[in-house]
Order: C-alpha cells, then sequence, then structure tokens
C-alpha cells in the first residue's frame, strides 16, 4: 500500500457526490486523518460522515489551496463547478474557471511536498469527431488527441492533465489522472439542473408513478449513446490508480453501451409501468455517442468497472424514490 491510514489525506470537492463517496469509502478502510474541503455550507454536502476534518474553503485563490494541503501526503483533486448536460452546456465559463483549482492544488502540492496528487478528469476530453454516431467505437485514451473537447468543461479537464504531466516531468510530483466516465448512484443529484441522465431518468420515472402521469420528456431523440459507471466502480477504480504506478490519463469508466431510450426501459422495468416518450429535439444532448475503451486499465490495474447498469440503476432507482416518497430535497440544495 502506498497510502498509510496515519498519513492526512485531502480530499478537495469532498462535499460533492463523488468526493463525499471517496471520504466515506476511505474512512471505512482504515484512513484516519482526513481532511474534507469544498466550497458550498456543509450542511449542503452529500455526505458528512464523523471523524472527518471538515473545511469549508473556496479553492479558486491560491492561498486557500496552500492553507487546506497544509501537512497533507496525499492530495484527491475532485473539486470542479460541474454538472450534468444541462449544466455545462450554459456554464462554459464557470467551467473553465475550475482550472484555478486545480492549478493552485498542484502549486501547493508542489510546494508542500506531497506525495501524490490524484485529478479527476472527464470523459469529455475526448476529440468530438469520433463521437459523431451511437454505434461508436470505445475510445482509447490516446484518442484525446487531436484535441478537440467538450467546449468549456472538456478544455479545463484536458487542461489540467496537461499540468499534471508537465508537473511530474518538471518537479517530480507524482500525479494520477482518471477519466471519469458518467458516475452515478445513490447519494447524487439527482434534481436541481446538475443531475446526470441515469439520477434524472430515475427521478421523472418515479415521479410518473408517483403522480400517474404517465409521460416522460427525454433529451433528444433517445438513440444517442452512453456507457455508466456505478459509484462502487469508480471509487474502486480512484484507489486502485492512486496506489499504483500509472502516471498517464486513465480512464475509468464502464464499457457496456446503451441507449438513452434503453436506460429509460430499465427504469421502466424497475417502475412496473409504460411510460409516454416525448423527444425534447432542442434540449442539450452533448455528443452522439460514448463508451470507454477498458484495455489499459485492465493491463495497468488488472481490473476494470463491472457492476452492471441494471444492477447500479436498480440501487440508485430506489434511493431515488425513497428520497421522493419521504419528500425530501436533493442533498446538494438542503439549505438553498
Amino acid at each position: 500500500m502506498v497510502m498509510h491510514e496515519d498519513d492526512l489525506i485531502v480530499v478537495a470537492g469532498a462535499g460533492g457526490f463523488i468526493g463525499g463517496a471517496l471520504v466515506t469509502s476511505l474512512l471505512n478502510q482504515g484512513y484516519r486523518r482526513i481532511r474534507a474541503v469544498d466550497a458550498k455550507p456543509i450542511g449542503q454536502w452529500h455526505q458528512r460522515p464523523p471523524d472527518v476534518e471538515y473545511v469549508q474553503a473556496d479553492l479558486r485563490p491560491a492561498d486557500a489551496c496552500y492553507k487546506v494541503t497544509e501537512g497533507a501526503s496525499y492530495v484527491f483533486d475532485l473539486a470542479a463547478d460541474m454538472g450534468g448536460m444541462g449544466f455545462i452546456e450554459y456554464h462554459k465559463a464557470d467551467c473553465m474557471l475550475s482550472v484555478l483549482i486545480s492549478s493552485h492544488l498542484l502549486l501547493a502540492a508542489r510546494d508542500l511536498d506531497v506525495k501524490r496528487f490524484f485529478f479527476s478528469s472527464s470523459a469529455c476530453v475526448y476529440n468530438a469527431d469520433r463521437q459523431t454516431e451511437a454505434d461508436v467505437v470505445a475510445l482509447r485514451e490516446q484518442d484525446a488527441y487531436p484535441a478537440m473537447p467538450e467546449d468549456g468543461y472538456g478544455w479545463e479537464k484536458l487542461f489540467t492533465e496537461r499540468m499534471c504531466r508537465h508537473f511530474t516531468d518538471e518537479f517530480g510530483l507524482a500525479t494520477r489522472v482518471a477519466r471519469y466516465h458518467n458516475v452515478y448512484g445513490p447519494n447524487g443529484t439527482w434534481d436541481g439542473g446538475r443531475e446526470k441522465a441515469p439520477a434524472a431518468i430515475c427521478r421523472k420515472v418515479v415521479q410518473a408513478k408517483l403522480t400517474g402521469n404517465h409521460e416522460l420528456e427525454i433529451w433528444g431523440d433517445g438513440e444517442q449513446t452512453r456507457s455508466f459507471m456505478y459509484i462502487d466502480d469508480c471509487l474502486e477504480g480512484t484507489l486502485r490508480l492512486m496506489e499504483s504506478d500509472h502516471s498517464d490519463p486513465l480512464n475509468v469508466g464502464s464499457d457496456q453501451l446503451v441507449t438513452i431510450n434503453q436506460l429509460v426501459d430499465i427504469a421502466e422495468e424497475l417502475a412496473g409501468i409504460r411510460l409516454k416518450r416525448v423527444y425534447n429535439l432542442d434540449a442539450p444532448k452533448g455528443v452522439r455517442g460514448r463508451n470507454s475503451d477498458n484495455a489499459e486499465i485492465r493491463e495497468a490495474l488488472g481490473w476494470a468497472p463491472d457492476i452492471s447498469l441494471e444492477i447500479g440503476l436498480e440501487r440508485t432507482y430506489s434511493w431515488i424514490h425513497d428520497q421522493l416518497l419521504a419528500g425530501r430535497r436533493d442533498p446538494s440544495l438542503v439549505g438553498i
């Protein structure tokens, strides 16, 4: 093991879905010194397990990054202003400004002798010309170049990937970069405009069942394709990569390709209903098709995500059903 249970581990973006799940996972694995950092008020964090040092801080200013990194051996950078396609399509500048967080965290990690730095990148870095067909060829790590990523959010991620590479080459800072593919699961964002497709579809299907209004809006024609990775696989891949010797960007995603219509089919089966589908062709749709090629992660880590969409969506659907039935709001909206 590279990380020791007594090392101070900083998780930036710990108030978000993946960051909160990562903090909980680290605790469950016996790590005892965790500093969890996020810009949101702590009451709006997705998960708040006990025995953690909580810090509310905007990490865009450099001095904040140096302060939270002080004494840390390992830094997980999951902090970013982002959401689903409905958010990143209309907030390109906000997404780009996340580069301030990653730049200043990298500088702090270099100057404060952090042992390893993890950056959560995204499949949005991939060249758009390779994602124009629904029957897409799975994306290999080298397919990010020549560069033509998702405008705004994807450019910020790709730029930070390059910074990680150069900080390793020039300053000796050990960096690890994961390209996440559509992470979903319980305790994630499921309402308010920042949710991703699995959570949005589950919420809409649950609402249709509870209200009796059996009409469901789908963004696009429903034939666009994606792969979706369950949160447990994301956490496993993240920690395996952090512990590994693999320093190049690595796909961490499922390779189970489905259409959005097939995603709805699964949610309808879970609900035991069939809905009238209304296709909003003017809504943000993203690329036509995207899937993860997992050859490199299997070679590098001897492992790849394998929790099926059917299993993961059942868990996610049940959790969102319980939230709506209890009249709860999305965890990220509490206190707003």
